[in-house]
């Protein structure tokens, strides 16, 4: 209870704070991810007490996840990957005049899953960190397939060209040393092709660059893109409303974000996707969805910011960090003397305690931080629409850089515009393509351990419980709507004799 009201204190509040507008600032430009956020943190907090220090970490990490769907929603450039997902319906409601909609459902979600990934990861940490250990080789490969089949879901209409665009992501993410062998594939005696395609400018070209292309296109006279003209707001009451109606979308895409974020290496950016998926398969509009429906804004939101507090799961019962974020977390405990595993709910509860509470109060007020973020973040849109494009392309080029420190991820953006631009001509989907570089290297690393380790059989890919679940749910993402087609026929065919 000490430690609860220890976090009241102005000494732990402030600094979460100033690491909460921080964060808003950090996912609302694209490139600079809510990892590079608490890696900047970091150095901060090591004069702090522990619980100050876990505040500002939480804090930025929460609001940077947000942040990252205000240029997704407004520009199509997702600010940071987990808000990839948000480029569909929410660029599409701005497009329509309701992109100020859009961000306050992103908003309010964004705090509602939050609070329900926290309340998750206070009640069933244990059996859920349980249950991600059981998770070997076998199923996180077919948890990478699982996830690059959702591509066939979220393509527009097309699923040949979705899942063409999603392996050729795949191929993408080969480039560079093989981990295994240690020998070059694809550079072509590239020095810079070494280290592999960095995903992050590749997405920055692919929504960003070739939505400028788009705009140059169009010349001087077709620049008034409708996100720009709109007077930006935050309807707090209509969004409100809207949510009100949908408690099981929310519920739902957060449920799944938790799940999907206590998978160590999965995190928020699969989550979002994954929801996304899921909801669209689920719901009796999912022709709509890609169009500027709501239901598509808010399982993503909903998903990401709940995987964050999924992600603490395995890193604080077992040590072992759900994403990039809580593996350098866990360097902080490290520093502080914090022992992650079993017994630190014994040694330092205190602690543990403290952390939930943080993450708690966070998401409150990531609904006043962010909507002063929203409304800073709006005046770019009462700019000229060529001196807004001018921006994009300055911060992306920034962001791309600000990876490696490399000019060369610059080309590399540059290149992927052009691609993204193409693909739009062609109708090919570009967020398979992210989502195949993305989840890549997820997928050929477990595939090549688990066949090192069964000498080459592929049987126990499809025996083990887990992974046979997996292989289900694929099969019944491809196939699902003719098989229900095939058992209505037959109980009908039944029925009518």
């Amino acid at each position: 209870m000490e430690n609860v009201l220890q976090v009241f204190q102005p000494d732990v509040l402030f600094p979460m704070l100033i690491a909460m507008f921080f964060g808003i600032f950090v996912g609302g430009i694209p490139g600079l991810t809510a990892t590079m956020a608490v890696a900047l943190i970091i150095p901060i907090t090591y004069y702090m007490s522990p619980l100050a220090a876990l505040a500002m970490v939480v804090g930025v990490t929460f609001t940077s996840i947000f942040a990252g769907d205000i240029p997704a929603t407004n520009l199509r450039i997702p600010g940071t990957p987990s808000s990839g997902a948000a480029v569909l319906d929410g660029h599409e409601m701005a497009k329509k005049g309701k992109g100020s909609l859009a961000l306050s459902l992103d908003l309010f979600c964004s705090a509602i899953g939050g609070l329900i990934g926290v309340l998750i990861l206070i009640t069933v940490s244990s059996p859920l960190a349980k249950l991600a250990l059981q998770f070997t080789n076998y199923e996180y490969f077919w948890l990478g397939i699982f996830g690059l089949s959702m591509s066939a879901v979220l393509s527009s209409g097309n699923v040949i060209k979705g899942l063409s665009s999603a392996l050729l992501g795949v191929l993408i993410s080969t480039i560079g040393i093989d981990i295994t062998t240690g020998y070059p594939r694809f550079t072509f005696g590239n020095i810079e092709l070494m280290g592999g395609i960095e995903f992050i400018p590749a997405m920055i070209g692919l929504f960003g660059i070739s939505e400028v292309l788009k705009n140059i296109e169009r010349g001087s006279s077709g620049l008034g893109v409708p996100t720009i003209k709109e007077k930006m707001g935050v309807p707090i009451l209509e969004a409100l409303k809207i949510i009100i109606k949908k408690p099981f979308v929310i519920i739902k895409s957060a449920i799944i974000g938790t799940f999907i974020g206590a998978l160590p290496g999965a995190g928020a950016d699969i989550g979002a996707w994954v929801a996304y998926g899921t909801e669209k398969k689920t719901s009796k509009k999912s022709k709509e969805f890609g169009t500027g429906i709501v239901d598509g804004v808010i399982a993503p939101t909903s998903a990401n910011n709940a995987a964050l507090g999924g992600t603490w799961i395995p890193a604080l019962v077992f040590g072992i960090p759900g994403d990039s974020i809580t593996a350098i977390v866990l360097g902080a405990f490290l520093m502080f003397g914090i022992q992650p595993g079993p017994l630190i709910f014994e040694q330092s509860g205190d602690i543990v305690t403290g952390l939930f509470t943080v993450a708690i109060i966070a998401n409150i007020f990531l609904i006043f931080v962010g909507y002063l973020g929203i409304r800073a973040y709006s005046q770019i849109l009462k700019m000229n629409t060529s001196i807004v494009m001018a921006i994009v392309v300055i911060f992306s080029m920034i962001g791309s850089y600000a990876i490696r420190n490399s000019f060369f991820d610059i080309y590399v953006m540059l290149l992927f515009g052009v691609i993204g631009y193409l693909f739009e001509k062609t109708n090919v989907p570009t967020p398979p393509m992210i989502l195949g570089i993305i989840l890549g290297p997820m997928i050929e690393d477990n595939l090549r351990v688990g066949l090192t380790k069964t000498g080459g059989d592929m049987t126990l890919f499809f025996t083990r419980p887990i992974s046979l679940i997996f292989v289900i749910l694929i099969t019944l993402t491809f196939f699902g709507g003719p098989i229900s087609k095939l058992i209505g026929k037959i109980f009908g065919g039944g029925k009518n004799k």
